[in-house]
């Protein structure tokens, strides 16, 4: 997250109790917080209804509270639909929101923290969680189809239009899609349309796809994504600054790990569990008999002060993925407000939902905060980095690799890096010749 001065930067940091940064680095009229250490979820985002199902859950699971609260926060705004949303512009943002937890393998409990959660779901709506959550992104096609319209077809021998497809009532959606890198392997191969269904998903517009003889379309769809991914396959799938701003940009990604040991799996009372089903269910009832939901006069003034450095541009791989911090803020705080039974967001709100992007953010910065999107860059920056104070000849970085690059490519990167103050370029005399030699400037990628 940029900020723009030093002050507001402290400011924010002590309104949300962010200990998750740990540098805090100079630039020209630019602070920009750096995350380096496993980020920590301030006090703020365990509000209302979605801190409860944290507090009395948590001590009962091996799984992170920040992903306990953050899948939670996903399922209830899935299972409100989108009849409350909040304008800003010709834009309704519903309380729709995709995102991703982040960990190790087996061992970061992703699965079980979300078990907990669909179990809250059974019990507020229980078609939903039988008929509405379903897993795999194999295809825009496939989506479409879970949320298809009715569709009708003349009958050339009576003359009148007939229903050839009942098409799917309920637009809700929540997919859950366990190997999420799988999904991200989909969206890169030429041709596929699940990242452009996806945007428009997340946008709520009409997702339409014509194939020959069986045209698809969805419209008023209410979809939400929920993945499991490790830190490396993120690394490893979103390379490219284009998947970053037409797909990435649109989920929230949170890091999780294991919170405690629990060899008998803890003893929750599922009378605890009921009631928290009970209020998730009442919450939705109240989602449901919301229009337009608007922001009190308090809120209003704090979104104003904090809605520039939302909004402020990043650079590289790590702006690309949180160009979206305004809008991703707007949701969480709506689904905040619903859960709150409240046609108004209010400061509180809008603390809660700056707690879970903030964490967010700092979250995508662990992840990507050391790549520029350019993967011909990144692995000069690696390769810079390893060399130190010798630095490395042009020649040099041509060679990394193997000369299948051409000139024009490699200086294209470079200069990149240099535009991005990554690394600087000096002439040194060898052999009584001038050659160029670059350095990375600043501490190890």
């Amino acid at each position: 997250m940029n900020f723009r001065s030093p002050e507001l930067a402290a400011a924010v940091q002590k309104l949300h109790g962010i200990s998750g940064y740990a540098e805090i680095a100079s630039a020209p009229s630019v602070v920009n917080v750096v995350s380096v250490v496993w980020p920590q979820m301030a006090d703020a985002a365990y509000h209302g209804l979605a801190g409860d199902v944290v507090r009395i859950i948590g001590p009962h699971s091996e799984a992170d509270p920040v992903a306990l609260l953050v899948q939670f926060l996903t399922a209830a705004g899935n299972l409100m639909r989108r009849t409350a949303y909040y304008q800003v512009e010709s834009d309704r943002h519903c309380p729709n929101i995709f995102s991703v937890m982040v960990g190790e393998s087996a061992k970061a409990r992703k699965g079980t923290s979300w078990g907990r959660v669909r179990a809250l779901g059974l019990i507020a709506d229980q078609e939903w969680s039988g008929d509405r959550v379903k897993g795999g992104l194999s295809s825009g096609e496939g989506l479409i189809n879970e949320v298809r319209d009715e569709r009708r077809e003349l009958n050339k021998k009576t003359g009148c239009e007939e229903i050839v497809d009942a098409g799917v009532k309920d637009k809700r959606l929540m997919v859950v899609e366990p190997e999420f890198a799988s999904a991200l392997s989909v969206a890169e191969r030429h041709g596929n349309t699940i990242s452009p269904i996806i945007r428009n998903a997340w946008d709520g517009v009409k997702l339409a796809t014509l194939v020959k003889n069986s045209p698809l379309s969805a419209t008023d769809v209410h979809i939400s994504i929920l993945g499991h991914v490790t830190i490396d396959e993120l690394r490893a799938r979103i390379t490219r600054t284009d998947l970053a701003n037409g797909f990435a940009n649109r989920f929230i990604f949170i890091l999780v790990k294991r919170s405690k040991l629990l060899p008998h799996g803890g003893d929750l009372d599922d009378r605890d569990l009921e009631r928290l089903g009970e209020r998730l269910r009442s919450a939705v009832a109240f989602a449901n008999t919301v229009g337009r939901v608007t922001m009190t006069g308090d809120a209003r003034e704090e979104w104003s002060n904090i809605y520039g450095d939302l909004s402020a541009p990043q650079k590289g791989l790590l702006g690309a993925v949180t160009a979206r911090a305004e809008a991703q803020v707007i949701r969480l705080a709506l689904i905040y407000a619903l859960l709150d039974h409240s046609e108004q967001i209010d400061v509180s709100h809008l603390h809660a939902a700056l707690a879970v992007w903030d964490f967010a953010d700092a979250s995508a910065a662990y992840v990507f905060g050391g790549m520029l999107g350019d993967p011909i860059a990144d692995e000069i920056m690696r390769a810079l980095h390893q060399a130190g104070a010798e630095g490395m000849s042009r020649t040099a970085i041509r060679d990394l690799f193997g000369r299948n690059r051409s000139g024009d490519r490699i200086g294209a990167a470079l200069g990149l890096l240099a535009t991005s103050r990554r690394a600087r370029m000096e002439m040194r005399e060898t052999g009584g010749r001038s050659a160029e030699f670059w350095f990375a400037v600043g501490g190890a990628a």
